[in-house]
């Protein structure tokens, strides 16, 4: 057992020009201090205390010479040219040192600091030290030292040594045997003058006397637990889990595939149209296809001759080979796009009333996949170097925390903050394992249909396959790429989350969100669709606005203003391209007030003259549901200004994609259209995993928009395998319900891979 002793001093004097000073000289060290003890704030403030209770360093028995008693040479001197009375009280501790899994109880104030010696036992090699209170302030610190003397036990030399925490109701260090060679450390506890850096109030700044404050009442009654942490083997088991458990979907998909494989093994023929269904899903056939005129077209429509006249005039595409492609960047622009009489063919095609496939599936089938395969490529160079300043600065982050002992300086579930190497939180990084994992599968799955696709392709003229939709993998691609570079960036955000790099959470969440976006709108408009550039450059100002809604959007009124201004035009321009596929533009001939003339004539036209019904009902529905929607969005943030921008927009982009997925299934239905067994387990089982992840989601267990304290109120316990806590479970659930999500897209109209394109709806 350890011995330790406090001095208890008290004296009346109120002279700060003359102070009492006190000297306490033992074996080891010499410890100092006033009184009146004074402790500085904010603005010159003052805090004077008359009463000042210490612990001396601990002497500890040796082997050699047994229990000793202590000499103690405590020195009492002052300048004062008068008598200054003084109180001086020595007291043996008796309960110095902590036990494990048993909670102590005491008092400390500014002026009374405490701290306690903790051994860890034989078959222990990490500890929880767990410390609650009751009352939110004063704001006190937890430092953990090494057995050094003098211990740093004041305010403003507790961060000289050792790890601590800043704390209001509840705080959490999780200490390695490893650190202390001696198998042994302090625990100490200081309580500081003033409450602004636990969230309180910012004192004033005044001048004068009335910036001293005398003996103020800030006690605060504390209680330690320090308990064992998890054993190597559950870090082993938390491991086999992320990995089995994901790998899981590996072996799923091969079972598939396999019976995939085996029912379409023997190819079925349709005998009417000599038409064959390979085991690719790809429609071949044995003759050209003649089209008809697609039914229902009214005024405005083109017969199949003008619609294969449109064809020939890329007509010398067809010497190519099946396979051969070009590199030329011109190919591109050249098909339909510059030349005025085709400008003229798209104005009577794309404002049609009852649109096909086969009418926004025009362009030459190789150029359309190069334009989507920039989107791979685009967003591997975008990961490449987003990803590598990320995990340097994150690395910076993770040693200066090391380094330096300060632990409020990353926003971690310290209850459930297991380390690792020279990681804090491993479990937090280890929970991300299920994104690239999933994102690489969903690489996978999307290869092995690019590669039947292909080989079916080889075996007819490309020119006779006008079945089913069009076959573009490039924003797939994309996407599987954007769930393995949000695993790692949101591994790189969890080393050390915090203000500063919040960004690396939920900038590939966006392009997700927005890839599935385009991806759905892709699909039956495969010649209209945004490019790669404009697509990311968009990406690329939503993020520059989260940074921002970060930054001014807690108290900066106009911030808001002018975002929901942009939220607002933004959601009508891109209405209106939607609406008139991409064919409305203002320009033209008419200058200056020409442009005016024309917006007035088509506003006129639509939405006055055709106000019972508009010429595209089922575009107009979805459209007026998707601004309300989005309005309603921009008045909330401009009412209750939300502190979290950053899932502010995240939920923008997660209610339009639902929006617009729950239209398009609706439309798909209600077009007499099926939904085959796969993709009907998909978006059940994306539904179920979606609502599960989203619970933990918003079980807030920290949040770097507080104080580092005030976030530690809500850490809470491990939930799985007592080594993942609730947002690791979010982790988990959320790769899950991506994946799902994804394959949705992927299958969704597989049942159309033996219809005719001019017998596919455009919605």
């Amino acid at each position: 057992q350890v011995d330790a002793v406090r001095v208890y001093v008290n004296s009346s004097s109120e002279n700060l020009q003359y102070p009492v000073l006190f000297v306490v000289r033992q074996q080891k060290g010499v410890l100092s201090w006033q009184v009146p003890l004074i402790f500085r704030g904010l603005y010159q403030r003052t805090y004077n205390y008359q009463e000042v209770s210490r612990t001396l360093c601990p002497s500890e028995p040796t082997p050699e010479t047994g229990p000793s008693d202590q000499i103690i040479f405590v020195d009492v001197s002052s300048m004062a040219p008068f008598n200054i009375a003084y109180e001086l009280l020595v007291t043996r501790l008796e309960n110095f040192q902590l036990e494990t899994n048993k909670a102590f109880n005491f008092t400390a104030s500014p002026s009374q600091p405490q701290y306690f010696l903790y051994k860890f036992p034989e078959d222990v090699d990490s500890v929880i030290i767990k410390v609650v209170s009751d009352a939110v302030y004063p704001c006190s610190v937890v430092s953990v030292q090494d057995i050094v003397c003098p211990v740093y036990d004041l305010d403003h030399n507790v961060e000289f040594n050792g790890v601590y925490q800043s704390m209001t109701k509840q705080a959490s260090i999780t200490v390695q045997r490893k650190d202390f060679p001696g198998g042994q450390f302090f625990v100490v506890f200081v309580i500081k003058p003033e409450d602004y850096a636990c969230g309180g109030s910012v004192p004033s700044s005044i001048h004068g006397n009335v910036n001293r404050t005398w003996n103020l009442q800030r006690t605060k009654n504390l209680q330690v637990t320090i308990v064992p942490s998890i054993k190597k083997s559950v870090y082993v088991q938390a491991m086999f889990f992320s990995f089995l458990s994901f790998l899981s979907f590996y072996l799923g998909s091969v079972v598939v595939a396999f019976v995939h494989y085996i029912s379409t093994d023997v190819k079925l023929t349709v005998p009417s149209g000599s038409v064959s269904i390979a085991g690719s899903g790809i429609m071949t056939s044995s003759h050209p296809i003649t089209a008809s005129t697609p039914e229902g077209s009214s005024y405005g429509a083109i017969d199949e001759s003008s619609s294969s006249g449109g064809r020939q005039l890329s007509s010398p595409e067809r010497g190519l080979p099946a396979g051969s492609d070009t590199d030329s960047s011109v190919e591109e622009e050249s098909d339909f796009d510059t030349m005025p009489e085709i400008e003229s063919d798209k104005n009577v095609i794309r404002t049609k009333v009852f649109l096909y496939l086969s009418d926004l599936s025009r362009k030459d089938r190789r150029i359309v996949s190069k334009k989507y395969k920039i989107y791979f490529w685009n967003i591997i160079t975008i990961a490449v170097f987003y990803a590598l300043p990320v995990i340097q600065l994150v690395i910076t982050y993770q040693t200066v925390v090391n380094v330096t002992g300060n632990q409020d300086i990353c926003y971690y579930n310290f209850l459930c903050a297991h380390p690792l190497g020279v990681l804090s939180a491993f479990n937090n990084i280890l929970s991300n394992v299920g994104h690239m994992l999933l994102g690489f599968l969903f690489l996978l799955i999307v290869l092995r249909r690019d590669i039947l696709h292909r080989r079916a392709m080889e075996m007819k003229d490309v020119y006779t396959l006008d079945y089913g939709i069009p076959k573009h993998f490039g924003l797939f691609y994309a996407m599987g790429i954007a769930l393995m570079m949000e695993g790692v960036l949101s591994a790189c955000y969890h080393v050390c989350p915090n203000y500063s790099n919040f960004q690396f959470d939920t900038s590939f969440m966006y392009m997700i969100a927005g890839l599935c976006m385009l991806k759905l709108y892709q699909t039956r408009h495969p010649d209209i669709n945004a490019s790669a550039y404009s697509a990311y450059a968009s990406f690329a100002v939503v993020i520059c606005l989260a940074v921002l809604g970060v930054v001014f959007g807690k108290n900066d009124m106009w911030f808001w203003v002018i975002f929901s201004m942009i939220h607002v035009v933004a959601s009508l321009a891109l209405s209106t391209q939607i609406y008139y596929m991409g064919r409305f533009k203002m320009d033209g001939p008419d200058s200056d007030w020409g442009i005016f003339r024309r917006a007035a004539m088509v506003l006129y036209t639509d939405c006055i003259q055709q106000c019972s019904r508009p010429m595209y009902m089922d575009r107009m529905v979805l459209l007026i549901v998707g601004n309300l929607v989005n309005w309603s969005f921009a008045i909330f943030g401009l009412v209750y200004r939300p502190r979290d921008f950053a899932s502010y927009i995240l939920g923008i982009f997660i209610c339009n994609l639902l929006l617009y997925l729950a239209f398009y299934i609706i439309m798909k239905l209600r077009s007499s259209e099926k939904l085959l067994p796969i993709p009907l387990f998909c978006i059940v089982a994306t539904a179920v995993v979606w609502a599960a992840a989203l619970y933990f989601f918003f079980q807030t267990l920290s949040s770097w928009e507080e104080t580092p304290a005030e976030s530690r109120e809500k850490n809470r316990p491990c939930i799985l395998l007592g080594f993942f806590d609730d947002h690791d479970v979010w982790h988990f659930l959320s790769a899950a319900a991506l994946f799902f999500s994804f394959l949705v897209l992927l299958t969704l109209d597989d049942d159309l891979d033996a219809v005719r394109r001019d017998k596919i709806p455009v919605f």
